[in-house]
């Protein structure tokens, strides 16, 4: 049997949102006697019980993804497995791949270590309470100062670890995350956003720092490979390309109406410095939406590759993904490929580049499909929200400007629909100017451009094909 590190004793808890029932990670804390600090990032051992080349595993393959739609989860493993055997449910002992990581109280990692371990996570906190805690505010049944103490101690250095991350030139997209409450039948009857707590972003950090620590340990591996002149072990990235520079310009000149500056430079390194300088700039503005959206779709797509070319949006030079593997098949390809690298195991698993590289590829495109999916899930109930209220009016502003019409997006909602061109001015002939993102009434001289502010009636919505129809009032 293979040896795993006993870590049942060691105050252990995971956090995740309140209808969770698939637990992937955990983390356990200790002060070492040195003053340094021991985080335990565990992650179930998926691959323990799905073996390659099984039907369960072929299956699991060609899902990709889990699939997370507004009213239902499409898991990509069976339930049993997601929900029970692996999920790292309290009181429960559990198999786990995880990293081991000794800190300094400046966040600074002194050694880590990659090990199969088994783990009983003693407490099951939502991000909520997990903040009432961090905040002094909740009373757990059971003595829970010793698990506040850990959570202030993880904050503070998840804390520094971000402020790390973003000095080293990572981009801070936060785009605020639509939720719909549903009633009995699945239908929405409120829309509301989630805003990002401080225990989110704890977890954020350390989920990173363990996908960094275990590229970092395979792709340099590699590299002492290569100048040794041996065959470098293929392994799975998660790679993110620098940003078109032609989309980079285009965004620059457009947010020059705002009042807003993007430098450009020929070095790529610089544009992340710009680009957050940009998003810092925009914060609060009535224009902040827009800009955020139009960077992010100014930037490349990242996607799973055996060749490592860095992840820009991170400003990592080694990432992959090995913390979701009850939801994500490259984190059990990463698991595999750790097992067989690291830990000497002697279990099947893909190693050949070719195989590799078309497992990330159709992985790659796993992911696209299933974010399509979800975003007609959420386009579907903003149909269904929004199909009780024609007739009434609502604030907008200008999403979008086509030829045949404005997209509107309601401002406490984020609905987004079109307003026909032929509505907006009957009697006036709209000529639409690409280059300036704007239709310009040829009569009376009306412009109506991007992040314009509009006031809108719903006329008339259809929830098949997810399309909402405005006027401008």
């Amino acid at each position: 049997v293979m040896r795993r590190r006993d870590m049942r004793d060691v105050l252990t808890f995971t956090i995740d949102p309140d209808e969770a029932k698939d637990f992937d990670d955990a983390l356990s804390f200790q002060i070492l006697d040195t003053g340094n600090y021991q985080v335990g990032i565990h992650i179930a051992d998926v691959t323990h019980y799905v073996q390659e080349q099984t039907a369960l595993d072929d299956e699991a393959y060609q899902r990709g993804t889990s699939v997370y739609l507004v009213d239902r989860v499409i898991p990509m493993l069976p339930e049993r497995l997601s929900n029970e055997l692996c999920s790292l449910r309290p009181d429960e002992d559990k198999l786990c791949m995880s990293v081991i990581v000794e800190m300094n109280q400046q966040a600074k990692v002194i050694r880590h270590k990659i090990c199969r371990t088994v783990i009983r996570s003693n407490h099951r906190l939502t991000y909520r309470q997990a903040q009432e805690l961090l905040e002094n505010s909740l009373q757990l049944k059971v003595d829970s100062g010793q698990l506040r103490e850990a959570l202030q101690v993880l904050n503070g250095l998840a804390k520094q670890l971000r402020t790390n991350r973003f000095r080293q030139g990572a981009i801070n997209f936060e785009t605020p995350e639509v939720h719909f409450r549903l009633d009995e039948n699945n239908e929405p009857v409120e829309i509301f956003f989630h805003k990002s707590l401080d225990t989110n972003h704890l977890i954020e950090e350390f989920m990173l720092l363990a996908n960094r620590i275990v590229a970092t340990a395979i792709g340099k591996r590699s590299k002492e490979e290569i100048q040794k002149s041996q065959e470098a072990r293929p392994f799975v990235y998660r790679v993110h390309d620098n940003p078109d520079p032609e989309k980079i310009g285009k965004l620059s000149t457009y947010i020059k109406r705002f009042g807003l500056n993007l430098k450009v430079s020929s070095n790529s390194k610089t544009t992340h410095k710009h680009i957050n300088a940009l998003l810092d700039d925009c914060q609060g503005m009535p224009c902040q939406t827009l800009v955020e959206t139009l960077a992010i779709r100014s930037m490349a797509k990242a996607v799973y590759s055996t060749d490592n070319i860095g992840h820009y949006g991170l400003a990592f030079p080694y990432y992959t993904h090995f913390t979701s593997p009850i939801r994500r098949y490259p984190d059990m390809m990463v698991h595999r490929l750790v097992s067989r690298y690291l830990l000497q195991s002697k279990a099947k698993c893909r190693t050949d580049k070719d195989e590799l590289e078309q497992a990330c590829v159709h992985c790659s495109e796993c992911e696209l499909a299933a974010q399509m999916a979800e975003r007609d899930s959420v386009k579907e109930m903003h149909a269904r929200w929004i199909s009780s209220h024609i007739g009434e009016e609502f604030d907008a502003i200008i999403s979008g400007v086509t030829e045949f019409g404005l997209f509107v997006q309601l401002a406490d909602t984020l609905t987004e629909g079109l307003v026909p061109i032929r509505t907006i001015n009957p009697h006036d002939y709209m000529q639409f100017d690409e280059d300036n993102y704007c239709l310009i009434a040829a009569r009376s001289g009306n412009v109506y451009t991007l992040s314009d502010k509009v006031r809108v009636r719903v006329t008339k919505v259809d929830i098949e094909r997810k399309l909402i129809d405005f006027v401008l009032v």
